[in-house]
Order: structure tokens, then C-alpha cells, then sequence
């Protein structure tokens, strides 16, 4: 199944399962951000990503010239383990791990979570790729795909027992766009895919579409 198909089959049980104001509160606020047009200043395909270094979910350190030494990079930028959406593409992901592989290529997911919280969403997905802590979001920064998040869905978010403080260390609110890139040897972006719409993701196929077209 798709990543879009299981994304679509959620949506149902969201919009059966929410009141009809909570449900109209998250599509307007995720209009309010569509229309930022964050992902316009975002790093695109054809950038030069500057080399990084972050801790994995063992507090072990990765470094992306490391990284592209071995082949070229996929990273996916996801928003925390309290995400449906984020928790989907990250199995999603994983399932093609080993296509990934084929082409030589790592799989890195970054999000701003705490340690604790970023081992958390490892264990939960029984991820086998490192799952990355961007403290403070400097890397997302980098990339350009920071946003805040709207006020109002903290205090909704707060009702559904959503601690963001526990999760990010501060009460910033500011989290990344959830994002898809690819990274070749060079450190030159080849694929990206990248939405203020924090329900759309990108299909692990084509992921490795844009992989395989790199080898031809």
C-alpha cells in the first residue's frame, strides 16, 4: 500500500473519530500556514547542502560528510512521535530500506526532539535507520523550514495531552517543515519534496525513483 493510501485511510478515521470544530480549527490553521509560503525560501533541488553533525537515538554522532563518504543521503525531516502523519512516512520509509540500500544510499529522519523523545520514535517504529536530534532546530534553520506553530493548535494539542516542552526541551513552538531530501556524493540536493501541509509526504517510490535516476 502506498504511503498516500495508508495517509488517506487515517484521514478517515480522524474525521470519524473528531468533532466537526476541532476538525474545522486544524484545516484553517493549516491553511494560515500554506499561505506563508515557507518552503519558497527552503533549500530546493540544485542547493549545495553545508556539512552537519547530530546525535542519533544512541547518542551516537553522525556527520553528513560521513555519511556521502559511503553514498549519497536521504534525510527526511519529520515534526515528533506524537505525529500520525510523521509515524506513517517513517514506516513507510523503512519498508524500503533495503531498495534504499541497493543504491548504496542512507536513510537519516531529523526532528527537533529531546534525546529521550528521539530514541522514543526509533523504538515505536522499529526504525533500523538513526533517528537524528536537530536540538533547537539549527539544521531545519539551515535548510530553511522553520515555522511556528499556530497558537491556537498548542492549546488544542495541549487538550489531547501533547506536551511540546516535554518533547522539545522549551516553549519555542517552532518546528520544522516536514520534508524529503536527496543528497548526492557532491552534497548537491537531487530531490526534494517539501509542503505546508503537513499531511502530504513524500511516496517512498519516488524516493527511489530519484535514487535510481542518479545512477543512469
Amino acid at each position: 500500500m502506498s504511503l498516500k493510501s495508508q495517509i488517506d485511510a487515517y484521514n478517515v478515521q480522524k474525521e470519524a473519530k473528531l468533532p466537526s470544530d476541532v476538525l474545522a480549527l486544524m484545516a484553517q490553521t493549516n491553511e494560515d500556514l500554506i499561505a506563508q509560503h515557507i518552503k519558497d525560501n527552503a533549500l530546493q533541488v540544485g542547493a549545495k547542502v553545508s556539512n552537519f553533525s547530530l546525535n542519533n537515538h544512541s547518542a551516537e554522532q553522525v556527520e553528513l560528510a560521513d555519511l556521502l563518504n559511503n553514498g549519497p543521503v536521504i534525510i527526511s525531516f519529520y515534526r515528533g512521535n506524537w505525529c500520525p502523519y510523521c509515524n506513517l512516512e517513517l514506516k513507510a520509509l523503512n519498508d524500503h530500506l533495503s531498495e534504499f540500500k541497493t543504491h548504496n544510499a542512507q536513510l537519516v529522519a531529523i526532528s527537533p526532539q529531546l534525546p529521550d523523545e528521539t530514541l522514543s520514535s526509533a523504538q515505536k517504529n522499529a526504525l533500523e535507520f538513526d533517528v537524528l536530534s536537530d536540538i533547537n532546530n539549527k539544521v531545519a534553520e539551515q535548510f530553511g523550514l522553520l515555522f511556528t506553530l499556530d497558537e491556537r493548535i498548542v492549546a488544542l494539542y495541549s487538550q489531547f495531552g501533547i506536551d511540546f516542552e516535554k518533547y522539545y526541551g522549551n516553549k519555542s513552538y517552532t518546528l520544522p517543515l516536514p520534508a524529503t531530501y536527496v543528497i548526492n556524493q557532491k552534497g548537491i540536493i537531487t530531490y526534494a519534496f517539501l509542503n505546508e501541509d503537513y499531511t502530504l509526504r513524500a511516496e517512498p517510490t519516488d524516493v527511489l525513483a530519484a535514487l535510481e535516476s542518479e545512477q543512469h
